[in-house]
């Protein structure tokens, strides 16, 4: 027994100077480096979710949704099917709009004393139950209908019209011909009262056997050209880009007198107009309250002639030697354009002869006379 306490004592003096040795001199600390590469995991973590997160706007939100061709935005497959409907409206201090808002795209022209006048281009049209109001048509207004295969609606119009409207492949309703096509509403004035509705025109295509689908073989399947959602076309590769945060457009429209004013938040370029006179103020739907507003605005320089005493006008659709102006994201390029055919689409090109992208949302397009102006930010800007 004596000699187990022995060898325990003897084990036990061994440990604590074992331990002893360390603690009579401490290591000197070591600075510590934190390792770089530890960083990079959630760095390219972020980067891949970004990637992630851009892709994603170029993928189908829903099943059974495409790529509008007038918009670019994601539509069902039936509404993308459909054939679009173009509807002349007045721009008149007596003019009741309701639906301008949702159109996809707008035309704008002068016609007979300065005044112009829109046209409307609906790719959804199947809710509407108030749309309008219709006035007369003009025929340059029709090519641009064209383009979009769409069916064109009117209340009448000059003589100047007949030729083209009389064609076979013009598909047109005539709200005087077609008296269906209309109804008489609370609007303005007693002139300016004159609307549609989806289910009327779908019985005015049905009587003049149209379909409701594009016919094969005639508008172009690619009209604009799009930028990608993920990638969006902000113009900033072109060095002699301009500042738009204002297009006033009424040196060429002295009537209505409208311009656009670029919204930073919402990246469109609202609609404002003051027509002989009256205050300024937004461009307003009636049958929503919702002001007009582009993602793009197409100025298009036009060659024109006057047809007669009464002012009417004749405008050259189909060109090749004409420029313009492209303007998205509050910024602005020269262009040119090109219309070859009647059913082919209206083609922009930039200064180096690359077809523009436009960004994805409606489309606002000014028809302006050959020699007339237009002010960007207050400086001039010929059309010629």
């Amino acid at each position: 027994m004596k000699r187990l306490q022995v060898l325990f004592l003897v084990a036990l003096s061994s440990s604590l100077l074992l331990f002893g040795c360390g603690k009579e001199k401490e290591p000197e600390a070591q600075p510590v480096v934190e390792p770089i590469v530890e960083a990079l995991p959630e760095a390219a973590e972020e980067n891949t979710e970004e990637t992630e997160e851009a892709a994603d706007l170029d993928v189908p939100p829903a099943e059974g949704m495409v790529r509008s061709r007038l918009t670019n935005e994601w539509v069902d497959e039936e509404v993308a099917k459909t054939r679009p409907i173009a509807v002349m409206v007045p721009n008149s201090k007596t003019a009741s709009q309701y639906g301008l808002s949702d159109a996809s795209v707008l035309y704008e022209c002068n016609v007979e004393g300065s005044m112009t006048r829109l046209m409307g281009v609906w790719e959804d049209w199947s809710n509407f139950e108030k749309l309008g109001n219709i006035r007369s048509c003009r025929d340059y207004y029709l090519y641009w209908a064209f383009e979009w295969d769409a069916i064109y609606i009117h209340y009448g119009g000059p003589f100047y019209i007949d030729d083209l409207i009389g064609r076979e492949d013009t598909q047109n309703i005539n709200c005087i011909e077609f008296g269906d096509a209309t109804y008489r509403d609370t609007a303005k004035n007693s002139t300016d009262n004159a609307f549609t509705s989806a289910d009327r025109i779908k019985k005015a295509a049905e009587h003049y056997d149209y379909p409701l689908e594009y016919r094969e073989g005639y508008a172009d399947e690619q009209h604009y050209m799009f930028a990608s959602d993920s990638d969006p076309n902000t113009l900033e590769q072109y060095p002699d880009a301009i500042t738009a945060t204002k297009i006033d457009m009424s040196p060429a429209y002295p009537v209505t007198n409208c311009y656009f004013e670029y919204n930073e938040e919402t990246g469109l370029y609202d609609r404002f107009q003051h027509l002989s006179g009256d205050s300024d103020g937004p461009h307003v739907d009636l049958a929503s309250n919702q002001q007009l507003a582009f993602k793009n605005i197409l100025i298009q320089n036009t060659y024109f002639e006057v047809r007669d005493q009464k002012g009417y006008l004749a405008f050259q659709c189909h060109d090749t030697t004409r420029d313009g102006w492209f303007f998205t994201n509050g910024k602005g390029i020269h262009v040119t354009w090109e219309k070859t055919s009647d059913y082919g689409a209206t083609r922009y090109y930039d200064d180096n002869g690359n077809e523009i992208k436009l960004n994805t949302g409606k489309t606002m397009v000014c028809i302006v006379e050959d020699g007339d102006t237009f002010m960007v930010d207050g400086k001039t800007i010929d059309a010629d």
